[in-house]
């Protein structure tokens, strides 16, 4: 069970490996990208290549995917970045319903665990097989595996890292699970957990008033997706909105306005943060690709008086 490509590296693995996938099941077909067209799913994608059967309810209480599901007699779900299940679904497997989530469990329970522990300055993360239960995120752990989170590392990377090294761990999870050696710990309950909530367009916005180090770290965690952004408000008034894919830092004391800009003209364009200044190193105008700042200075001047809010 599972809808975008970090589903389908698990998928792939299971397949290659001669897994007997009696089915998989993923989202409706629905309008996605800048034309909206209608498309099919990544996993959906995979699983007609293959000649795997297919489902798509668009309820999962619908009693006929429920009667179908059942009738495929399987051993047991996996679960990888789907919706969250009934109890009627996820308590159906005699071995059980398992999930791989892209953080360390219970650290980033949610929708979005990649980008807020990038977000938050994270100097590691991980992937975690865990039990499901009622609650989301919250069965028994596993297995889990660590990666390191680089200064400069953005949500793609760490995604990538993820998805191949959680499909590994599915493998293995699925192994202990059938020649009975597995067991699972329970998820430690603690008043110090960060969550994972899904991101809306509200939450990409940068502020200014941040440091410079959360500044970059919230720039990085949503690259290159749903991606941070900026309003750039011209001399006379006018507000360009900009999304804003790479950064650097430069910790300096300033006396500058925060949101102040600082440009050249040809090779560099900083803003004026909390305590010092964020380089932009690549971005996107509404209606034009992604460019470097040089590219974009080529052709659009950002003359004194320029700031972002």
């Amino acid at each position: 069970m599972g809808t975008p490509d970090f589903a389908v590296e698990s998928l792939r693995v299971l397949v290659e490996n001669d897994y007997n996938i009696v089915g998989v099941v993923t989202m409706p077909d629905k309008p996605m990208g800048r034309g909206h067209k209608v498309q099919a799913s990544p996993i959906k994608q995979y699983a007609l290549k293959n000649n795997l059967y297919l489902l798509q309810p668009e309820s999962l209480k619908d009693t006929t995917f429920i009667q179908d599901l059942r009738s495929l007699n399987a051993d047991i779900q996996i679960v990888v970045a789907f919706r969250m299940l009934p109890e009627i679904v996820w308590n159906m497997p005699p071995l059980g319903t398992i999930n791989l989530h892209a953080s360390l469990l219970p650290q980033y329970r949610g929708a979005a665990p990649i980008n807020w522990a990038i977000i938050n300055g994270e100097k590691e993360t991980g992937i975690t097989t865990f039990r499901l239960k009622q609650e989301i995120d919250t069965g028994n752990i596993l297995f889990q595996e660590k990666i390191a989170i680089g200064d400069n590392d953005n949500a793609e990377i760490i995604h990538d890292k993820l998805m191949i090294l959680g499909a590994q761990l599915v493998i293995k999870t699925v192994n202990k699970i059938l020649d009975g050696t597995i067991k699972g710990q329970p998820q430690e309950i603690s008043d110090k957990l960060n969550s994972a909530p899904k991101i809306f367009k509200e939450t990409c916005k940068i502020n200014w008033n941040m440091t410079c180090c959360e500044i970059h770290n919230f720039v990085r965690g949503l690259s290159p997706y749903p991606t941070a952004w900026s309003e750039f408000i011209s001399p006379d008034g006018n507000p360009i909105i900009v999304k804003i894919y790479e950064s650097a830092k430069e910790e300096i004391n300033h006396s500058l306005a925060v949101g102040t800009i600082i440009c050249d003209g040809k090779n560099y364009l900083k803003i004026a943060c909390a305590n010092g200044f964020i380089q932009i190193l690549s971005l996107q105008l509404a209606n034009k690709k992604r460019m470097t700042v040089q590219e974009l200075l080529r052709g659009f001047s950002i003359t004194e008086g320029f700031h972002a809010l």
